[in-house]
């Protein structure tokens, strides 16, 4: 409501900014609908510490772990579980060497699950490329083995 003051005689126009909030807050409650409530994240998953203590010794088949080892001054080299990939052969030739031992021991599997396990002093880089290598190799779940993990903590 708009009063005018002062002797002119002539209209004062405001706008009114009722109706304006009005449906401010109602455009603000349908963006709050409309946007979906449950956050999106990365699946991760962690190697479970074996329910029978006496069973350690037993070499597990299914579990397999891509572990990348450092040497100082070379390339690092690949084993999966106790077997060397690549030795002293590094570059392309070695990401070549362990996708096509990946691809063939991920050809006839149900359970697509691969843990990597990386030395102290391996950039990241590396193990970044040993996903990627995972990934091309068909595997669904790919896992990062911790110190922490691996001592069944």
């Amino acid at each position: 409501m708009a009063m005018s003051m002062g002797g002119g005689g002539s209209n004062m126009s405001e706008i009114n900014v009722t109706p304006m909030i009005d449906i401010l807050l109602v455009l603000l409650i349908i963006f709050m609908v409309i946007v979906p409530v449950t956050p999106k994240g990365l699946e991760a998953l962690v190697p479970q510490p074996p329910k029978n203590p006496q069973q350690n010794n037993t070499p597990n088949d299914r579990t397999i772990v891509v572990q990348v080892l450092y040497h100082p001054g070379q390339v690092p080299s690949y084993m999966i579980n106790d077997t060397v990939i690549n030795n002293g052969v590094g570059g392309p030739a070695a990401d070549q060497a362990l996708l096509q031992q990946l691809s063939s021991i991920y050809a006839n599997r149900a359970e697509r699950v691969m843990f990597v396990k990386g030395d102290d002093d391996v950039n990241f880089a590396t193990i970044a490329d040993v996903i990627d290598i995972g990934k091309q190799a068909n595997v669904d779940h790919i896992g990062l083995m911790t110190p922490k993990i691996q001592a069944g903590q």
